[in-house]
């Protein structure tokens, strides 16, 4: 890949990131305000994948949500407010475009990808290329930040690089509603447990009845979609609505549709079976996705089964849903502390390629890795994060800590991280000073919590902040 002309001669010799996704535009982001210079290849809209619909920076193609946001309670929220402190690209655009969710952080999605890229373009020595990379840089400092949708021809070359198989999986994609179908007269606003404002998200009731003939149809509805995608292996996460369905008659209504926590104003005496939620996924909250309704199913079937949730009876569909291909690589064997393949040093892996699994955690390795690649490129020595923060805890887990042999796609969870130290929580209501290390539930993840924020504040003081 060939360097463009740089107007400013003090801007250096770009280094190249290969992906506008999420972690592609954090790692970018993170190596311009060290004063480096970028050149982002992204190769939409030459050529699309299966599941972007724009040609966007950042396009979120599933939910708009980054899920939890309490640092305290939720390792993902501690992510958020650790790339928050890091300078976060991501963060500050989600946190600009937010729209209610409860206790989750969900956004606009054009809004959240206009700000990331109006962002990057403005950044001295910022430079996008469209097109497609069907190779891996023969030389120079680069990231690859290609994602689960990684182009055929780059993933068999990174195959031949790296002499092992890439992993693969599928992804589901929800629906999406138009507010103005929805019937209110069955349907109403209300948060479980009345969390965030209270109102955040659109319910949806089914009686015990209701439930059962839902279900029926679910689970007899067509799920090709073109394909032949019946044995696709899938990320827990992320599990197809008719599978989770498959598990269990009840696994529905104990899941994504429990009812818990919320009071159907149209009939308060009466506790619905299972409740669907559908969360605003613009600012106008004209559009409404429907919680934990990723699905496989074919279009025509997906209509007619949804069609029978009560509320929905005329919904009309923005966007049905769909599956995609991801692939990722064999990171515990594979790449180094900092991300870098082990036999080729100056290229680094990030993302959802790397096998973590979420948007933030994506944006999160993107964060490390244009930090790491910033400061080699400054000659210094890349330091990790310390594994009691949540960057370093999810790093530690996809370079060696998560065992290769069965390695597979992980979201941030507390337990990446190490033992809590109870010196975090001798304040907290509940420490028994006779019982220190019998640390439980809320204690415990608020020590973990306390700490990591300690403990990376440690680590952005000793490293150049960008």
């Amino acid at each position: 890949m060939s360097d463009p002309t740089m107007s400013d001669p003090t801007i250096t010799s770009p280094i190249h990131v290969i992906g506008g996704g999420l972690a592609g535009c954090e790692a970018a982001w993170q190596i311009l305000k060290t004063g480096h210079a970028v050149v982002l290849h992204e190769m939409r809209p030459r050529r699309m994948t299966e599941a972007h619909r724009t040609d966007d920076l950042a396009e979120l193609v599933c939910s708009n949500s980054l899920r939890a946001d309490d640092p305290e309670s939720s390792a993902v929220g501690l992510l958020h407010a650790e790339m928050r402190s890091a300078g976060s690209l991501i963060l500050a655009a989600a946190d600009a475009h937010r729209v209610p969710a409860g206790g989750a952080l969900a956004v606009d999605r054009r809004g959240f990808s206009a700000t990331i890229s109006e962002a990057l373009a403005a950044q001295l020595g910022f430079t996008l290329i469209r097109e497609e990379v069907p190779r891996l840089p023969a030389e120079g400092p680069a990231i690859v930040a290609t994602g689960p949708l990684t182009s055929d021809a780059l993933a068999e070359d990174i195959r031949a690089a790296t002499g092992a198989e890439a992993l693969a999986f599928f992804d589901a994609i929800a629906p999406i509603v138009t507010r103005e179908s929805i019937d209110f007269g069955k349907a109403w606003f209300q948060s479980r447990y009345d969390k965030g404002d209270g109102k955040d998200y659109i319910n949806c009731p089914l009686s015990a009845e209701e439930y059962a003939a839902f279900l029926d149809a679910l689970l007899a509805a067509d799920r090709r979609q073109g394909r032949a995608f019946d044995d696709a292996p899938f990320f827990d996460g992320c599990l197809p609505i008719e599978v989770m369905a498959e598990r269990g008659r009840e696994t529905l209504a104990h899941g994504p549709l429990k009812p818990v926590g919320l009071t159907n104003p149209h009939a308060p005496e009466h506790r619905p079976h299972a409740v669907v939620q559908l969360r605003q996924d613009n600012h106008a909250a004209t559009l409404f996705n429907m919680v934990g309704f990723q699905t496989r199913l074919r279009h025509g079937d997906q209509a007619q089964v949804f069609r029978l949730i009560p509320g929905l009876e005329n919904a009309e569909f923005a966007r049905l849903g769909g599956i995609h291909r991801n692939t990722f690589l064999n990171s515990p064997r594979l790449l180094d502390g900092t991300l870098a393949l082990k036999d080729r040093p100056g290229l680094r892996f990030a993302g959802q390629i790397t096998g973590c699994e979420g948007y933030v955690e994506s944006a999160a390795m993107g964060l490390l890795a244009g930090r790491f690649a910033a400061a080699e490129a400054a000659g210094r020595a890349p330091a990790p994060p310390p594994p009691t923060t949540a960057l370093g805890a999810l790093l530690a887990h996809i370079t060696g800590g998560a065992e290769a042999d069965t390695f597979q796609p992980m979201n941030i969870t507390f337990g990446l991280f190490p033992e809590p130290d109870p010196a975090f929580v001798e304040d907290a209501p509940g420490f028994n000073p006779k019982r220190p290390h019998r640390l439980k539930g809320k204690l415990r993840k608020l020590a973990q919590s306390r700490r990591a924020r300690a403990h990376l504040a440690e680590w952005l003081g000793a490293a150049p902040a960008p």
